[in-house]
């Protein structure tokens, strides 16, 4: 609108000009007069379209600024900050929210080949796992977090695959450091449990503490509140659904292979009747280090008519550290569980070679060096050795018809990880089993996350 009145005000001015000229002028020199002004009219009209294309090129630089600006905001919400600030006043905040509103698809697998060192003949390679992760935010403060899994390449009645949600949840910031969330999401426990992704661990598979006697990957339903404050302190608090015990099948192994693994619910039609409490601090209040602990507890009863261990309660806590102030990666971390009131439930489970364990336990210690980097890849090799016992005590029963304590085991792992870039990893390592050689094995794994 405005360029076009300036067009038609200087042409007027250009006109009023000719024919103001003096009446005696001769006919060259109104010619000669009029060509001019006309010449000088476009010089003005491509000024102007010169001005309108620089304008068009300033809009879409704003335009790229504000997605990137979205983009650092599912990532950091603080960083949008300094970037929207930048903008110019043409830029509004509605054209920011929306910008903002945004949906992020993340992803993460792993596949797996695993040759035991005396059977050479059992040797087998596997999908793992591919995960594919949904994050929409739908505004600076509220965001919905979803992940769908699939187990083993296959997932169907005839085969040992699984396909899952492993996480379904919507959070929402209350002010900066409080947040708070509902729905299935992944407890708060160890190291691993919430940060799972084959990129961030070592070894080919996930170490047997974190697995056997810390299920993961551990998420339940319920309500979850989380802060952090500016001298590193971080923390969780949480009212979920727990575990069944009325699922413990004492003639199967699952419960020798993590006690918590076979009782666990996942969200499906999951028993409510016993609610579960969690909690979990997390100090980095020094570079590169980090010291923490979590427990969890609830019954695992849930009320269930003519069932012998109604009043059984579940609890199992956690300590561990992790030292990592530049190539060197040091981590600790002990898990100890237990089950109460089982000693009428394991009456029932006579001459059956599981019954449920009073006590589990484990440890690991894990040192890994970064021996090699360049700006595309790098190389890692690490050592763990570990100890875990899923059978440590059983609750008292009437001599000879209890069943004796396991031992425990003992695993030491060295293999090493070479990154491709920070998104793809391939590992290989060798695991030396103490009480059961026949275990022994050699791993290769590759993986990726984004």
């Amino acid at each position: 609108m405005k360029k076009t009145f300036f067009v038609k005000a200087v042409s007027a001015a250009l006109i009023s000009g000719i024919f103001v000229a003096p009446a005696h002028a001769g006919e060259a020199e109104l010619l000669q007069k009029i060509e001019k002004l006309a010449a000088e009219l476009e010089a003005i009209k491509a000024e102007l379209a010169s001005t309108r294309k620089k304008t068009e090129v300033v809009e879409q630089k704003q335009e790229v600024m504000i997605s990137n600006a979205a983009k650092a905001q599912s990532a950091t919400p603080a960083a949008i900050a300094p970037l929207a600030s930048a903008q110019t006043t043409d830029v509004n905040n509605d054209s920011l929210r929306k910008a903002m509103q945004q949906t992020v698809i993340s992803s993460y697998g792993e596949i797996n080949y695993t040759r035991p060192r005396e059977a050479s003949n059992q040797a087998q390679a596997d999908v793992g796992r591919a995960v594919i992760g949904i994050t929409h935010r739908f505004n600076e403060k509220t965001k919905m977090v979803a992940e769908f899994e699939w187990e083993h390449a296959i997932a169907s009645k005839g085969d040992d695959g699984e396909t899952e949600v492993e996480q379904l949840y919507v959070e929402h910031e209350i002010k900066p450091g409080l947040s708070a969330k509902a729905g299935l999401f992944l407890i708060p426990a160890g190291l691993l449990n919430t940060s799972h992704e084959p990129t961030a661990y070592y070894g080919v598979h996930r170490n047997f503490v974190e697995t056997a006697i810390i299920p993961s990957t551990w998420r339940e339903v319920g309500l979850g509140l989380s802060g952090s404050h500016d001298n590193g302190l971080s923390w969780d608090l949480g009212l979920t659904t727990g575990f069944n015990l009325t699922k413990w099948d004492a003639n199967s192994g699952d419960g020798r292979e993590s006690p918590l693994g076979a009782i666990h619910q996942e969200g499906q039609f999951a028993k409510s009747r016993d609610l579960s409490m969690h909690a979990a601090v997390n100090w980095r209040g020094v570079p590169g280090l980090l010291l923490g602990g979590s427990v969890f507890s609830g019954k695992v009863g849930h009320a269930t008519t003519d069932f012998a261990a109604n009043d059984a309660r579940l609890t199992l806590w956690d300590l561990h550290a992790r030292y990592n102030p530049g190539k060197l990666d040091l981590t600790a971390l002990y898990a100890r569980g237990s089950i109460s009131n089982t000693g009428d439930l394991n009456l029932t489970f006579v001459g059956q070679p599981n019954p449920v364990p009073s006590a589990f336990a484990g440890w690991y210690l894990q040192g890994a060096y970064q021996l090699w980097k360049n700006e595309d890849y790098s190389l890692t090799p690490f050592l763990r050795y570990e100890q875990f016992n899923t059978a440590k005590s059983y609750a008292f029963v009437p001599l000879g018809l209890g069943v004796a304590a396991s031992p425990d085991e003992k695993v030491t792992t060295i293999g090493a990880s070479f990154k491709i870039g920070e998104g793809v990893v391939l590992k290989a390592d060798y695991q030396k089993f103490k009480q059961d050689s026949s275990r022994d094995r050699f791993n290769l794994g590759a993986g990726y996350s984004f």
